[in-house]
């Protein structure tokens, strides 16, 4: 599979596409396939279902041309049982569909919706980079629920109505052939307006469905910046904004509905007229002898059934175009490669009491970017050494710490850790190995003990004791969670949202801290803490620093003191590395950058 050709677009969205329903519905028989039985017996019944209706009129044949024309009383009953008892076999059989139906759709549906989740959890952060958190959304909700739509009723219902017009067009011609030929003949021009519509329709739901997933970023970026919107006071602004797309996607759905009104008035128009043609043929055969009165009852009343499963036809194609356009959507995630997965044969790292970092001529460019973004680092940890990373806003030092856990891969060069390209070793002994915190503290809609213990592998099964977790907590000063409401048992909401943004990066700390990993990446981790606070998690941290390897990112002065050497980013290289006391004397960019908060420290 190649990757999507929209993937490089930062919205997720990509322009709509005509033809290749068919192909597109078809990738789903992977989900499909386990339902196969519950598929088949659905098809079944509602085919027995519509067939118990279509032999109701050959029954009506049987009274008129028998008791109602002998005048025979006693022959109505046992047709009027057997009527009767046709009547009960539909509702059954719509019964059993029902149930057959819950099982299989929603099982497709949920299968989808798992393996999907987790592929988008296997894709690297540079696809997350460039798409829209809400075109992600609407993917995994309203398409989903399309495809559980179209396969739970259209396409049980495309099947067993095509096969009931062909039967019923096969009885109308075996009841008189030359009015059953017409019928047949007139519904080409049905088909031929049926997929004029249904193109048509394809291409109106598809922008539909991408404007939606558009709207749902609007919403998601709303909800999550709230308080910023709110100390602006922009709110009649984004609402304005959110207005205007929400006025694009009723546009697109209008569209829509007059397609489908100008479909169905076709579908209700045509058939009518067929309808007069067979009534006023019919009669004439009658009085011509050609056709006995029941037949022509039984004629009409089978053309009659025939309309709706011509007429759902139509909305059911509908529905299926828009489960072509939910699937090719959905694929465009599916078909995105995941680049940093596990090599063939992984080599394992070695076990040692505390590992080294090297990084040999690393160089590292976005996709679509042309300049990069590292050129050429050489950077060497020793096992036990905190390095402190210093450098100007956009001189690589984010992406240079995401390298070593592979968040990102090398575009040159390599990341070693113990000597071991990164990229040779299992990306789950890797990243149990390394663990960051990130400036920005993400934190999930969970209890706080779940937030702490997510970087921990074995957690769950209670390999992190509750001293150690104690011990995490006071390392990064974030005692404040046994005084939350049930303690560490707290749900502290979306994104951690009901902590400050001080707690929130104390306990993202302590989440990297807790189980003490062997390489320690801190990106910027105490830029939101007060000083007296930074100075307590500082001097507990040391204890952390000591027995581990660190890279720190460093902004202020009194994050450099917890490092044994620094290293100075500039313009994606390497250009110093030293103490700090070496580098105030030789670096004039390095003395910059700290500002006059450095003559307030002594030397390291």
């Amino acid at each position: 599979m190649g990757v999507a050709d929209h993937a490089s677009d930062p919205s997720g969205a990509s322009a709509p596409q005509t033809g290749g329903g068919l192909r597109q519905l078809l990738r789903l028989m992977p989900w499909v396939r386990p339902y196969r039985r519950s598929m088949w017996f659905m098809i079944v019944v509602a085919l027995a279902a519509m067939l118990a209706q279509v032999l109701v009129p050959l029954v009506i044949q049987k009274v008129v041309d028998g008791p109602i024309r002998s005048h025979d009383s006693n022959q109505i009953w046992p047709l009027a049982g057997l009527a009767l008892l046709l009547g009960l076999a539909e509702a059954f059989f719509f019964y059993l569909r029902r149930r057959a139906m819950a099982t299989a759709a929603m099982g497709v549906e949920t299968d989808l919706r798992r393996d999907l989740y987790q592929h988008v959890q296997r894709l690297p952060v540079s696809f997350h980079d460039r798409w829209a958190s809400g075109q992600l959304l609407s993917r995994m909700n309203s398409d989903l629920a399309t495809l559980r739509r179209f396969i739970g009723f259209a396409f049980v219902f495309l099947v067993a109505n095509s096969i009931t017009c062909v039967i019923v067009v096969g009885l109308l011609i075996h009841i008189h052939l030359l009015l059953g030929l017409f019928v047949a003949l007139v519904m080409v021009p049905m088909a031929i307006g049926t997929r004029y519509f249904e193109r048509r329709y394809h291409v109106q739901a598809r922008t539909s469905q991408d404007i939606t997933g558009d709207l749902a970023t609007t919403v998601e970026e709303s909800a999550q910046g709230i308080r910023v919107i709110k100390s602006f006071g922009r709110s009649r602004e984004i609402s304005a904004g959110f207005t205007a797309k929400a006025s694009s996607l009723r546009s697109a759905e209008l569209a829509k509905v007059v397609t489908l009104s100008l479909f169905f008035t076709m579908l209700d128009a045509y058939p009518q007229l067929v309808l007069a043609v067979v009534t006023f043929g019919g009669a004439l055969a009658v009085v011509h002898g050609s056709l006995t009165l029941g037949a022509y009852v039984a004629f009409v009343t089978l053309y009659l059934r025939l309309i709706w499963p011509l007429a759902s036809l139509g909305w059911l194609l509908a529905i299926a175009e828009e489960a072509a356009s939910a699937t090719r959507r959905i694929f465009e995630i599916f078909d995105v490669v995941a680049t940093i997965v596990d090599p063939p044969h992984p080599v394992a790292l070695p076990a040692t009491a505390q590992s080294s970092v090297q990084l040999r001529r690393v160089e590292f460019t976005f996709p679509d970017a042309e300049e990069p973004v590292l050129r050429g680092v050489d950077l060497d940890i020793a096992p036990g050494e905190t390095m402190a990373l210093v450098g100007a806003t956009g001189s690589g030092k984010t992406i240079l710490t995401a390298l070593i856990p592979r968040l990102y891969d090398v575009s040159t060069g390599a990341v070693l850790i113990d000597g071991v390209d990164v990229r040779d070793a299992a990306l789950s002994d890797v990243r149990t190995r390394v663990a960051m915190a990130f400036e920005d503290a993400t934190l999930f809609s969970a209890s706080v003990r779940e937030n702490l213990t997510l970087g921990r592998l074995n957690a769950s099964g209670g390999a992190v004791s509750a001293a150690d977790i104690a011990e995490a907590i006071e390392i990064a000063q974030a005692d404040f969670v046994y005084q939350l409401p049930n303690g560490l048992d707290t749900r502290i909401g979306e994104q951690g949202m009901s902590l400050s943004g001080g707690q929130r990066q104390r306990v993202a700390l302590a989440r990297a801290v807790l189980g003490r990993p062997k390489v320690l990446v801190l990106d910027d981790p105490l830029s939101a803490l007060d000083v007296n606070t930074e100075a307590l998690v500082e001097e507990a941290l040391r204890r952390v620093l000591a027995t581990t390897t660190a890279l720190i990112v460093a902004h202020r002065p009194s994050t450099v003191r917890l490092a044994d050497r620094v290293a100075l980013l500039e313009d994606g290289r390497i250009a110093e590395v030293g103490t700090h006391a070496e580098l105030l004397a030789r670096s004039a960019s390095y003395r910059h950058l700290l500002g006059s908060d450095v003559a307030a420290m002594s030397p390291a």
